[in-house]
C-alpha cells in the first residue's frame, strides 16, 4: 500500500576496476542477477526497473539489460543524473512502490569509465585561438576556464575545499592529505575496491599534483563497475523467509534535491546548500539526527569534497569540519566512521554505480556482513552522493528489528 515502509532485501556490486572483457550490459547483468539471488527473488517478481547509466544515457540501458536478464513487460525507467544517477535510480524504484504500483522493484547503476581521464567540459577544451568571438549561452565565460574558474572536476572541487578553508580556517594541504590517508587505509579491508593499497602521508603529498590541494591519490578513480538493489514493500517482505526478513534493511529516508535559487555567482558550483537541504529532509523523514548515525558513506570524489560534506551532512558544527576530522571521529574506530569502504578515492567511481554501491556498503554493516571492516553493532547508516549540475541524493538506512 502507498506510504508503507520500503525495504532492501537484495543488493550487490561488482568488483570495481578495469573490466575489458565485459561491456556495460554484462556488468549490469552481473550486478542484477547477484542482487536478485541475494534477495531470493527473480525477475518475474519485479514490478519496475530503474536503470542508471550516464555515459550512454540515450542508449536505453534498461531495455538492453532486460534482453539479458529477462523481459517481463514491466515499466523501465532509464535514469541519468550526473553522479547522483544510482541514487536517483533507487529513488525511482522506491517511489513506484510507495505509489502502490507494485510490491517489488529493481534499481541498477552501471558505468564503463576505465581510462576516461578528467571529466567535465574543461577536460576537452582546446587551446584558445588568437582571435576569439563569444557566442551562445556560455560564450561570455568559456575563455576564462582555468583562469577564474574551471569546468574540470578536480579543479572545481579543489576550489570548493579551498573556499571552505578560507571561510573557516584551520585547513591546509596536509589536512586534505590525511583524509586521503584514512580512506586508502580503509580500502585495504575492502576486496571489491578498485585499489586496496595503503599510502603514507608523504606518498600522498608527494604524488602528482592534479589541482591544488588534490594530488593523484586524493582524487576518485574512473573505473568500470555496477551495483544493483532489490526493494520490496513491507507487505511483500512479510511473505519472505524469516532469514530474508532478518537481513532486510529499511529505507528510512530517500531524498533527492537540486540547487535552490540563490543571488550568487554561478562560476563556482555550490555543492553545499543542496546537500544541507537533503540531509535536513532525510533526518526529518527518518526521525533521527546525525548523532544517531553509526557510519556514513559520503561522496568523496576528492579529499576536499569529503571535508566540506562533514559540515554539510551535519556531522559536525558549522565550520567545524577540520576539528571534526582531526578528532579521529571519521576513522573506522571513531565515533562517526566515514567511508569505511575506502571511499571513491580507493573504491573507484563508475559514476552511475556509485550511489547504489555506497548503499551496498551501509547495508553490509547493518546486516553484520562486512567482514574485517565491520562496524560492530551498526544499526543506522547514511549514504550520500552529489552530482554537479546539480543533484544530491541522501538515503538513511536502518537495520531490521531483531
Amino acid at each position: 500500500m502507498a506510504g508503507e515502509d520500503i525495504w532492501i532485501v537484495g543488493i550487490s556490486m561488482t568488483k570495481f576496476g578495469k573490466h575489458p572483457d565485459k561491456d556495460t550490459v554484462d556488468l549490469a547483468a552481473e550486478a542484477v542477477m547477484a542482487a536478485l539471488a541475494d534477495g531470493d527473488l527473480s525477475m518475474k517478481d519485479m514490478g519496475v526497473l530503474a536503470a542508471g547509466n550516464l555515459m550512454a544515457a540515450s542508449a536505453g540501458i534498461g531495455q538492453q539489460l532486460q534482453k539479458q536478464v529477462g523481459q517481463t513487460g514491466i515499466p523501465v525507467y532509464n535514469v541519468a543524473n550526473a553522479c547522483a544517477t544510482g541514487a536517483t535510480a533507487l529513488r525511482t524504484a522506491v517511489m513506484a512502490l510507495k505509489a502502490g504500483e507494485c510490491d517489488a522493484g529493481l534499481a541498477v547503476g552501471v558505468e564503463k569509465l576505465a581510462g576516461a581521464g578528467l571529466l567535465g567540459g574543461g577536460g576537452t577544451r582546446s587551446a584558445d585561438p588568437e582571435n576569439w568571438t563569444p557566442s551562445g549561452r556560455y560564450g561570455q565565460v568559456a575563455a576564462t576556464d582555468g583562469r577564474i574558474g574551471t569546468q574540470t572536476m578536480p579543479g572545481v572541487f579543489a576550489q570548493i575545499g579551498m573556499e571552505y578553508g578560507h571561510r573557516y580556517g584551520g585547513v591546509d594541504f596536509e589536512l586534505f592529505a590525511r583524509i586521503s590517508e584514512k580512506n586508502h587505509a580503509h580500502s585495504t579491508l575492502n576486496p571489491l575496491a578498485s585499489y586496496q593499497k595503503r599510502f603514507s602521508l608523504e606518498e600522498i603529498m608527494g604524488d602528482v599534483m592534479i589541482a591544488y590541494p588534490n594530488t593523484r591519490p586524493m582524487c576518485s578513480a574512473n573505473c568500470d563497475g555496477a551495483a544493483a538493489a532489490v526493494v520490496v514493500t513491507d507487505a511483500k517482505k512479510k511473505t519472505l523467509s524469516l532469514e530474508q526478513q532478518r537481513r532486510a534493511v529499511k529505507i528510512a529516508a530517500s531524498v533527492l534535491t537540486t540547487d535552490p535559487f540563490e543571488e550568487a555567482c554561478q562560476v563556482l558550483p555550490n555543492v553545499n546548500t543542496l546537500t544541507k537541504n537533503a540531509a535536513k529532509k532525510a533526518y526529518e523523514a527518518a526521525g533521527i539526527g546525525p548523532e544517531d548515525l553509526d557510519l556514513v558513506e559520503l561522496h568523496d570524489c576528492f579529499a576536499t569534497a569529503e571535508l566540506v560534506h562533514y559540515d554539510n551532512l551535519g556531522l559536525c558544527e558549522e565550520g567545524g569540519a577540520a576539528d571534526f576530522f582531526r578528532s579521529g571521529a571519521t576513522w573506522r574506530d571513531g565515533k562517526t566512521p566515514v567511508n569505511v569502504s575506502g571511499g571513491l578515492e580507493s573504491k573507484g567511481h563508475p559514476i552511475a554505480a556509485t550511489g547504489i554501491a555506497n548503499i551496498w556498503e551501509i547495508c553490509h554493516h547493518l546486516r553484520g556482513e562486512a567482514g574485517d571492516r565491520q562496524i560492530e553493532g551498526a544499526r543506522v547508516g547514511l549514504a550520500h552522493v552529489i552530482g554537479l549540475g546539480s543533484a544530491c541524493g541522501v538515503h538513511i538506512l536502518e537495520r531490521a528489528a531483531a
